[in-house]
């Protein structure tokens, strides 16, 4: 089953998601069984990173819960929330 997880980072956290970066890009490669796509949110200049957006796939919603709270930016409480929901893939998946 496919997860789309939103996380909205806190406001002047910056310093958090860039201190934190670096572990946070290799969780993200050590979990690619389970992480199909990921990538920051931007704010409206296409620069600044303000959140996060993965699609993850897992048996139910409590594990997609425990693959995200391994996440070193969750662990450095970076986000102000994060939604998780279940999602369908229709179109553009990989390998299809």
């Amino acid at each position: 089953m496919h997860f789309v997880a939103l996380c909205l980072d806190k406001p002047d956290s910056q310093p958090v998601r860039l201190a934190n970066r670096a572990a946070h890009l290799d969780y993200l490669r050590a979990k690619s069984g389970s992480i199909e796509v990921c990538g920051p949110l931007l704010s409206d200049d296409g620069e600044t990173m303000i959140g996060s957006l993965l699609i993850l796939q897992a048996s139910d919603k409590d594990a997609a819960e425990k693959i995200l709270a391994e996440d070193p930016y969750q662990k450095a409480n970076l986000f102000s929330s994060v939604e998780l929901r279940p999602w369908r893939w229709v179109v553009g998946k990989p390998g299809t």
